[in-house]
C-alpha cells in the first residue's frame, strides 16, 4: 500500500469567471483558441509525475517554493509534452496503489531513458524499486505518521547540512524488501531498514513525505535534489514571470482587444493588472454589481481600477436583475445555476456594446488545472471538472487568455505585489462567484442581504482588530434560515440565528476550524446582537473540511 488513497476536495472560492461553466447549458461548447503561457525553453523545469496521492499538489507547491517551476501531469503524459517542458529532473509521487498489483500505473519509460535526476516519494519510490529490479512486498508493521530517520551515509549530495537523525512523517504499508542492483540504503527508521536509497546515476527514493510540514527538514531535502542533483538555479520569480507573461501577452494579443470580468478578488485584479501592463487601452474590464456584495465592496474595487490603476472599467449595476431571478429560490444549486445564467446574459451584453472583441481573459490557476486534469485519470479520485477550465458561450468565439494558468494562489500574490498592486486587495480572503447568496440559507431578499452585510461587517472589522485577518483563510457570517426566541429590554423576540464561519489553510483543499480566542468571540456577537436588527442568536462553526466544506451552501 502507497499512501493516502484519496484527494480531498478542494477550494469552495468561486471567482466571477467561473459563471462562464454555465454557458455550457446556455450555448455549447465554444469555439476557443486555448493558449496558456507555456514555459520557455530556456526556463527550468522539473516534473512531477502523478500517480494519486492527495499530496501530489502539495509536492509542486513546494517544488515552487523554492524557485523552481514544476508541473504535475499525471503518471501517463505522452514524451512529447514533457520534451517541450524543458525537464531537468523528475520526482514521483506517492500514490494508494500497491505496485505489485495488476494493472496499477507505473513511470513512463522516458523517465528512466532521459538519464535525468530522479526522486521517487512513497509510492514512487516503490515504483523505482519494481520496475528497476528490486523487491517490494506488504510489511509486517505498517508505518503512519511520526518516525525518526537514521543516516547511513552522508556523503550523497541529497543530505547535505541534514543532522544525522531527523523527525520525518511516514504514510505507508508496503516495504523494499530488496534493493534493485546498484542501489544502495541510504537512511532507515526502527520500522523500515531502507527508508532512503540511492544509486551512482542521480535516482532516489524516499519512503517518507518530505513536502509535508510533519517533515521539517523536508524542504532542505527538495532544496538539495533540486539545486545539487538536478542543478536547477532557482530563477522562478515573479519579476522573471512578468517579464515573460508581458512578452507573450502581447504576443498573443497583437492588435486585438480583450474583455476581462473583474470580481475584486485576487486572481482577476492580477490578471487584469497585467494584461494592461501588456496591451494598455486594448484591455476593457467588466464588472457586474450583482447586488449580492459585501458592504461597500463595488466602490472599493472602482475606485482600486479606475483610480489608481487607471483601467478602462465598465461597471454594470444589475442589482435588480439578479434579485430577480432569486425570487422564491432556497436549493443552492438552483441558486447558482440562476446567478450563473443572469451574469452570462449581462456580460454577454456589455461585450456586444464594445465591437469586435477578440480575447476574453480568465482568471484560471494551476490548482484549476491540474483538479480538470485529475478528473480524467483513473488515479486521482475525480472531485470536479473545474468551473475555470472551459465552458465560454458559443457565439462569442472568443480566444482564452489565461495568464496565470501556470500559478499557485501563493505565487498569484506574490505578482501582484510585483505589480504594485494595494496589499488589501492582495490579501483579500476569498469570496465566492455567487457571492452572498450562498451565505444566505433559504430565499435571497433585500432584507435578508442587508441583514447579512451588517453581520458580516461586524465580523471583518473585528477580524482585522485583533490583526488576524491574514492568519485566516476566510471568516464571514452565514445567516440561517433559523429563528429562536430571545429576550432584549424585558420584551420577547423572535430573531435570526447568525453563523460565523472562520477557517484556516493553505489551499482550501482541507481547513481546520480556526480557534478564535473567546473575548473576540464574545465581542463579535455582542456586536452583532446589539447592532444588527432581526438577530438574536450567534453561533460559532467548529466544524473542519472534510467532513463539512468551507462555504455553507
Amino acid at each position: 500500500m502507497g499512501d493516502e488513497s484519496h484527494r480531498v476536495a478542494t477550494s469552495d472560492d468561486i471567482e466571477v469567471s467561473a459563471y462562464l461553466e454555465i454557458a455550457k447549458e446556455l450555448h455549447g461548447e465554444a469555439a476557443i483558441a486555448e493558449e496558456g503561457l507555456r514555459p520557455t525553453p530556456e526556463r527550468e523545469t522539473v516534473v512531477v509525475i502523478d500517480f494519486g496521492s492527495q499530496y501530489s499538489m502539495l509536492i509542486a507547491r513546494r517544488v515552487r517554493e523554492c524557485r523552481v517551476y514544476c508541473e504535475l501531469v499525471p503518471h501517463d503524459t505522452p514524451w512529447q509534452k514533457i520534451a517541450s517542458l524543458n525537464p531537468k529532473g523528475f520526482i514521483l509521487s506517492g500514490g494508494p496503489a500497491s505496485v505489485y498489483d495488476p494493472g496499477v500505473p507505473l513511470a513512463p519509460s522516458y523517465v528512466y531513458e532521459s538519464r535525468l535526476p530522479v526522486l521517487g516519494i512513497c509510492y514512487g519510490m516503490q515504483v523505482l524499486t519494481h520496475q528497476l529490479g528490486g523487491q517490494v512486498a506488504s510489511g509486517s508493521k505498517h508505518e503512519y505518521g511520526h518516525a525518526i530517520l537514521h543516516l547511513s551515509a552522508t556523503d550523497t549530495p541529497l543530505f547535505a547540512n541534514l543532522p544525522p537523525s531527523l523527525p520525518v512523517w511516514m504514510s505507508h504499508g508496503d516495504q523494499i524488501m530488496k534493493l534493485p542492483p546498484g542501489f544502495r540504503a541510504l537512511a532507515y527508521t526502527d520500522n523500515s531498514p531502507i527508508s532512503v536509497m540511492g544509486n551512482d546515476n542521480n535516482i532516489f527514493g524516499l519512503q517518507f513525505h518530505p513536502e509535508v510540514v510533519h517533515t521539517p527538514h523536508g524542504k532542505m531535502i527538495l532544496q538539495n535534489f533540486l539545486y545539487e542533483i538536478c542543478g536547477c538555479k532557482g530563477n522562478w520569480t515573479p519579476s522573471n514571470f512578468i517579464a515573460e507573461s508581458i512578452d507573450r501577452i502581447k504576443q498573443q494579443v497583437g492588435e486585438g482587444k480583450v474583455i476581462c470580468a473583474l470580481s475584486g478578488g485576487v486572481d482577476s485584479a492580477v490578471v487584469a493588472t497585467l494584461i494592461h501592463r501588456a496591451i494598455n487601452d486594448q484591455l476593457t474590464c467588466i464588472f457586474v454589481n450583482n447586488g449580492l456584495l459585501r458592504r461597500e465592496e463595488s466602490e472599493r474595487v472602482l475606485n482600486t481600477f479606475q483610480r489608481n490603476l487607471h483601467m478602462n472599467v465598465v461597471y454594470v449595476d444589475a442589482s435588480e436583475r439578479f434579485l430577480e431571478q432569486l425570487r422564491g429560490v432556497v436549493d443552492p444549486e438552483e441558486k447558482r445555476h440562476r446567478i450563473g445564467e443572469e451574469f452570462i446574459r449581462v456580460f454577454e451584453e456589455e461585450a456586444s456594446k464594445l465591437g469586435k472583441v477578440d480575447l476574453l481573459a480568465q482568471g484560471t490557476l494551476y490548482p484549476d488545472v491540474i483538479e480538470s486534469t485529475a478528473a480524467q485519470t483513473k488515479v486521482s479520485a475525480k472531485i470536479k471538472t473545474h468551473h475555470n477550465v472551459g465552458g465560454l458561450p458559443a457565439r462569442m468565439s472568443l480566444t482564452l487568455i489565461e495568464p496565470l494558468r501556470n500559478l499557485f494562489k501563493d505565487e498569484v500574490r506574490e505578482v501582484g505585489l510585483a505589480l504594485g498592486l494595494p496589499e488589501d486587495m492582495i490579501w483579500r480572503q476569498p469570496f465566492p462567484g455567487p457571492g452572498l447568496a450562498i451565505r444566505i440559507i433559504g430565499e435571497v431578499t433585500k432584507q435578508r442581504l442587508e441583514i447579512l452585510r451588517a453581520a458580516d461587517w461586524i465580523v471583518m472589522n473585528e477580524i482585522k482588530k485583533a490583526k488576524l485577518y491574514r492568519q485566516l483563510w476566510q471568516s464571514f457570517a452565514v445567516l440561517t434560515d433559523v429563528k429562536s426566541v430571545g429576550v432584549m429590554g424585558d420584551y420577547r423576540t423572535y430573531g435570526y440565528l447568525v453563523a460565523i464561519r472562520a477557517v484556516t489553510s493553505e489551499d482550501a483543499m482541507t481547513a481546520d476550524w480556526a480557534h478564535l480566542p473567546y473575548d473576540l468571540l464574545t465581542r463579535i456577537s455582542n456586536r452583532i446582537v446589539n447592532e444588527v436588527p432581526g438577530v438574536n442568536r450567534v453561533v460559532y462553526d467548529i466544524t473542519s473540511k472534510p467532513p463539512a466544506t468551507i462555504e455553507w451552501e
